[in-house]
């Protein structure tokens, strides 16, 4: 409520000292007909947006590798070709492999033989241990060799099945459906799997739903949240714009060359096929929309008038409207960000300035509303000086306020 009162007199100390600053303007110094750049108040809509840029990628992407070393044999699948999960797409050279697993299995043999041996010689010195012929010790060691062959019997199982499995791998499989990007591997290659497996293909699991990584600078970070619109353009496609929706911002920042910034996920469909992985991506965010309002170009939020103008309007802000001393500018509410000046000029070419609430801009228009304000008046947005708008002279690529507020407003206001 506070603020709402502060807002509202801050309105009603412009609205006031309009008038008494048109009495001023009338009364001197009015310029010409005709020497100022007039614009026309528009009717439309306004997006405020933040612009960043990021690479198109897939949701998903796997790394398929190999957990043994070898020699490639043959690939069954090259780049941009679809997979489905379990699809044999490369193997390698089984001539060593196959060796272990007969090599293992020659091992379990000979320790199934030992354990067949140890069982009967124990099963012979238990009838003489009975009787008393046997010692305890011989009785003793006859079970000990039962037990350790039976561990080795174990051993030669597990080295059977380590082999066979090692022999699986060389079969290298998709482990989802996808579409192969990525072939790093060639038919004779020899791949080391040491410390950690080589890569030798990359699949994207659906190109139909891909994402964005975006990255937004922290100044704009506040202004996205998840489930906002987003349109983005990338160059394969010149003119045409592509829709998808903030799906997460992502806590984790970055900083290259003290900027600091962050990640922000961008979903969107490709049912068409048409947007690639590696893609960079022109990305606006809308961060807010306004539909049938009054506009205005932001050239005409920042014209200021003449030095002579601006000193009879701070002349009749300090006496008050009543030509009495009154309260300053800041303690009547004026000045609370939320309102700017426009300034209309009269046929006899003097300006009368027009107090009005701005809301959201797209960096070249801006929100404005005023009971005295209607779709289609003119207010003023330069001065002409020799045929050209004195504004005319300013760096063209002087960068625009994209954010929520306009513009700052001319003569203090």
């Amino acid at each position: 409520m506070k603020k709402r009162s502060l807002v509202l007199a801050g309105a009603a100390a412009l609205l006031a000292l309009s008038g008494a600053a048109a009495y001023a303007f009338r009364t001197g110094g009015a310029a010409s007909a005709g020497s100022f750049r007039l614009v026309a108040v528009e009717e439309g809509d306004l997006e405020s947006v933040v612009a960043a840029t990021g690479t198109l990628s897939a949701v998903r992407t796997v790394q398929v590798g190999t957990q043994i070393s070898g020699l490639i044999e043959s690939l069954l699948v090259d780049f941009n070709d679809s997979v489905k999960e379990g699809q044999v797409i490369a193997r390698l050279d089984t001539t060593l492999l196959a060796s272990a697993v007969k090599d293992a299995e020659a091992s379990l043999e000979r320790a199934t033989a030992d354990l067949r041996q140890a069982r009967r010689d124990l099963e012979r010195l238990a009838a003489t241990h009975a009787q008393g012929i046997t010692s305890d010790s011989d009785f003793n060691k006859a079970q000990y060799n039962l037990d350790v062959a039976s561990a080795s019997v174990k051993s030669g199982e597990a080295a059977v099945s380590r082999a066979r499995q090692n022999l699986g791998y060389a079969t290298i499989r998709a482990p989802v459906s996808g579409t192969v990007v990525e072939r790093d591997v060639d038919v004779g290659q020899t791949v080391a799997a040491s410390l950690s497996a080589p890569k030798l293909f990359l699949i994207a699991n659906d190109l139909s739903e891909m994402q964005i990584l975006a990255s937004v600078d922290e100044s704009d970070i506040g202004r996205v949240k998840a489930g906002q619109p987003v349109r983005f353009t990338v160059k394969a496609y010149a003119g045409r714009t592509f829709p998808g929706r903030v799906s997460q911002v992502r806590l984790q920042s970055a900083t290259e060359q003290n900027v600091v910034s962050y990640t922000v996920v961008v979903a969107l469909k490709n049912p068409d096929g048409l947007l690639l992985p590696g893609m960079t991506a022109t990305v606006e965010f809308v961060t807010a929309t306004a539909k049938g309002v009054l506009k205005v170009p932001n050239a005409a939020l920042r014209y200021r008038p003449p030095q002579e103008v601006l000193a009879k309007l701070a002349e009749a802000r300090r006496k008050g409207a009543d030509g009495r001393e009154g309260e300053s500018g800041r303690e009547r509410g004026a000045g609370d960000g939320s309102f700017a000046v426009l300034w209309i000029a009269d046929g006899d070419g003097s300006l009368e300035p027009l107090p009005v609430r701005t809301g959201i801009t797209d960096g070249q228009s801006t929100e404005v509303s005023s009971p005295r304000l209607a779709a289609g008046a003119q207010v003023v947005s330069g001065a002409l000086k020799g045929g050209k708008a004195a504004d005319e002279t300013k760096n063209p690529f002087q960068a625009q306020r994209q954010g929520g507020g306009p513009p700052p407003p001319p003569g203090g206001f």
